[in-house]
């Protein structure tokens, strides 16, 4: 599972004209669900991007996450997070996750998020408009692969 995670002002997702996650200072997460994850990486990335510090200490370095923070969380799910670009110049998207698949996870990951930090998202398989203030810039790829099965 992936996600690329950045630090934002502000940020918000649209989807036909009509706002349907908006959030101030935190993370907005682009999420996407590779082909043999499950519920453990699910829960493991989202333990991750919570965790993860990027937010400025009274140093000025990166040691508060967002939990430490009180920030907010916007999933957006993003396929397109999972395809192959290593030869053409069109990619694959056989190592992403089946849509049902992709989005059950999705979901998940959104209530896992929402256990412990303020968390909007985005609709899975929607056309969506995001637009946000990046901090920084600050930008994260975070991925925890599926274990190999036996």
């Amino acid at each position: 599972m992936i996600a690329l995670i950045q630090r934002v002002a502000e940020a918000r997702v649209a989807v036909g004209g009509e706002t349907v996650g908006a959030i101030g200072r935190g993370i907005l997460a682009l999420v996407g669900v590779e082909r043999g994850d499950s519920e453990t990486e699910a829960a493991r990335l989202a333990e991750k991007v919570l965790t993860y510090r990027i937010f400025p200490d009274a140093e000025g370095k990166m040691n508060l996450s967002l939990l430490d923070t009180k920030g907010e969380l916007l999933a957006v799910p993003q396929f397109t997070l999972a395809a192959d670009t290593k030869k053409g110049t069109r990619a694959g998207f056989s190592s992403a996750a089946s849509p049902d698949e992709g989005e059950r996870l999705f979901l998940l990951w959104v209530k896992h998020t929402a256990e412990k930090a303020k968390t909007q998202a985005g609709r899975f398989g929607a056309d969506m408009k995001v637009s946000l203030v990046n901090d920084g810039p600050v930008t994260f790829w975070l991925q925890v692969p599926p274990k190999p099965r036996s």
